[in-house]
Order: C-alpha cells, then structure tokens, then sequence
C-alpha cells in the first residue's frame, strides 16, 4: 500500500499542476484570448497562432525552453525544443528570412511609380524616435529603449532583430509579443487616429491611376536599394539584403522555383519556428514584470505616433500637390505589410465606396519596411554594434 502512496504522490509531482503558480495560470488565459482574436475574430492568425500556442506551452512546462546544462555527475542535458528555434531569432536567422519572404511575396511596383511614398514610410518613423525618448525618460539605458522603440514600426521581425543585435535578450520577448501584437490590432488601432487626424472631404479624395513600371525598373530597384542602403548602413545587410533578394527572385522572372519557396514553403516554417519560441519567451517570470507594462505601453504609443506622423505628412503632401494626395495613405507608412495598406483602403472606402487607394498606399507601406530596417541600422551604427 505504502508503494501505490508513493508511486502516486511521484506521478502527482511530475504533472504540471504541481509547479503551476498564478502567474503562470494568468499567462495561460492570456494566450487563450490571444487564440481567441487569431481564430475567431481572424487578426493576423499566421502570426498569433503559433505565438500564442509557444506561450501556452511554455507556462505549463517551462523546461521546453531550457537551455542545455551539465549537472553535477558531469552528464551534458540538452536543452528544450523551443530552445533552440529561440537561438535562431537570437542569431538573426529567422528575421532575416522572414524579410526574404516578405520580399518574394511583395509587389514594390507602387513605391518605383510613386517615390514620393518614400518621404510617407519616413515620416511614419517618428514614432520609432519618439518612443526611444520616452523610454529613457521611463527609465530603460540606451540600448533598451532603442530595441524597444521600433516596436512603432509594427516589424516584429526587426525588432528580434535589433534586441538580439543591442544584447537586449532579457527585453525580446515583451518586444516582440508587443509587436506582433500591434501588427495583428492593426486594423483597431490605426482607424480611429486615421479619422481624428482627416477631415471626410480628405478622406473622399480619389488619386490618379499610377503609371505602369517596366520590368527593368522592377529588375534594378531592389539592386540599387541595396547598394544605397548598405554601402551608407552596413549593419542592415541581413534585413534590407534579404529583402531585396527576396524581391529580385520576383521580379527577375528567371528563378520561379525560389520565388515560390521563399514566399510560401520557407516563409511559413519560419514563421512557426519565429512564432512559437517568441510565443515561448513569455513565461510567467519572464513576462510579468513592471518592465514588460511598460514595453508594452511605450509599443502603443510608438506606433500610434508613426500612425499619426504618416497621416500628417499626407496632410502635408495633400496640400502641396493641390487635393492629388489622400493622406489616408500615409498610415501605412508603418512596417505592417499588407496589413496598413488594406486598412487606409477600408478607411477610404468607408468615407466613399468608389474609392480605391490599395496600390497607392501599398508605396508607403513597402518604404515603411525599408524605413524601419534603415532605422534598426541607425541605432546599431550609434551604439557601433
């Protein structure tokens, strides 16, 4: 009898329900909610999906992000299997393939026939700027509030980017929780400072029909992009290279074969392994903390002034060019790509049906993404990383 106590007191101990505390109960329900938004109300479920399933999974058993030890007979342990995908985003792998894809699956057509959307994706950088103040002011060094700041850029791939680069790691799971969260509440987030920042006559503006781009001028822009930016900015060789790269298999013609894996086979197995180990950094310990509150609040309010920087250039851009520019388009100056683009569509469409500015603010929205790597770039050329 005594051995059927102890056996079931044993197997007791090795249940989760043993080391389970409130936080981790707390976690628990917020990745549920997280899988609620993805699958029921369809917010970016590529992304939410497997974040929130790495966090589920992390807050029941911890050691599935463990990292490999030697214990005390000297028997090497090998570490979780959350792990290791982790060291990937760490070591950049993963963001930057995630950019090859982003490249192979985007059409730059927009931005070649409208380079003024070049000055719409900087603006949206404001926010970036901004919000690196603000968390000085709120206390984080220097290197934090960089790595925090881009989260304003809506790129959650830059921003394991620039935290793994600045040796940030103890931030990159808040950073990149909020994020992709903003990423995936974009369509939230952004209409209601879009409508407080135009007026309806703004928003009913048509624009003209942009001009047809010769495969040439497809052909050299991500050649010429990458030379420019990485002769000025080295350090963003892994983000604005691949992502260009990704492009010239587009757009060259002659290597469908890699289009189509980088844009849909290699893309989604990045995106599961990026997904679940940042899902898989949000552990109770980790997660809970007076710091992530304000990681994530400084995350809102970076992107609510990139948000509201591009609207405000378009209102700028409006005016010079006599009524030609609806300043809905500068919203998607922020890295969310599609995702921005469609939501100045859906606002414009709401204030006239006829109206169409998808391609229009697809021009912003691509330079927002060279915009937030650029300044990813700027903060490693600053801090000589």
């Amino acid at each position: 009898m005594d051995y059927v106590i102890e056996t079931l007191e044993n197997l007791a101990k090795q249940t989760a329900f043993a080391s389970l505390n409130w936080g981790n109960v707390l976690m628990i329900f917020v990745a549920l909610g997280f899988l609620y938004l993805a699958i029921k109300k369809g917010y970016e479920p590529l992304l939410l999906v497997p974040i929130s399933f790495g966090m589920l999974l992390v807050n029941m058993y911890p050691d599935i992000m463990a990292a490999p030890y030697v214990d005390e007979a000297g028997i090497s342990h090998a570490g979780g299997l959350l792990h290791y995908f982790y060291l990937m985003d760490e070591w950049s792998i993963l963001p930057s393939l995630i950019f090859m894809g982003v490249g192979a699956m985007t059409d730059f057509g927009p931005l070649i026939a409208n380079p003024l959307s070049f000055l719409l994706g900087a603006a949206a950088q404001i926010g970036i700027f901004g919000a690196y103040l603000m968390a000085i002011l709120m206390g984080f060094n220097d290197k934090a509030a960089a790595a925090i700041s881009i989260i304003g850029g809506a790129d959650g791939p830059t921003s394991i980017f620039l935290a793994g680069k600045l040796g940030q790691t103890d931030y990159m799971g808040p950073i990149a929780v909020a994020a992709y969260s903003y990423m995936s509440l974009v369509p939230i987030i952004q209409p209601p400072i879009m409508r407080l920042l135009t007026t309806e006559e703004e928003r009913k503006i048509k624009m003209e029909q942009l001009r047809p781009v010769s495969k040439l001028e497809r052909i050299l822009f991500p050649i010429i992009v990458t030379v420019v930016v990485v002769l000025i900015l080295p350090s963003t060789a892994p983000l604005v290279g691949m992502l260009m790269l990704g492009n010239l298999f587009r757009e060259s013609g002659v290597v469908k074969q890699l289009t189509e894996t980088a844009s849909n086979a290699l893309m989604y197995i990045v995106v599961i392994l990026l997904g679940t180990s940042v899902g898989a950094t949000t552990s109770a310990e980790a997660f809970l903390k007076w710091d992530t509150l304000k990681i994530v609040a400084l995350g809102l309010i970076a992107f609510a002034l990139g948000t509201g920087a591009g609207v405000m250039f378009g209102k700028i851009m409006s005016k010079a060019t006599h009524g030609r520019v609806n300043p809905l388009i500068g919203s998607a100056g922020v890295s969310a790509v599609p995702m921005a683009a469609r939501v100045s569509q859906k606002v414009g469409a709401e204030a006239d049906p006829t109206n169409f500015l998808l391609m229009h603010a697809m021009g912003p929205n691509v330079a927002g993404v060279i915009g937030t790597a650029v300044a990813a770039g700027v903060f490693m050329a600053i801090f000589g990383v």
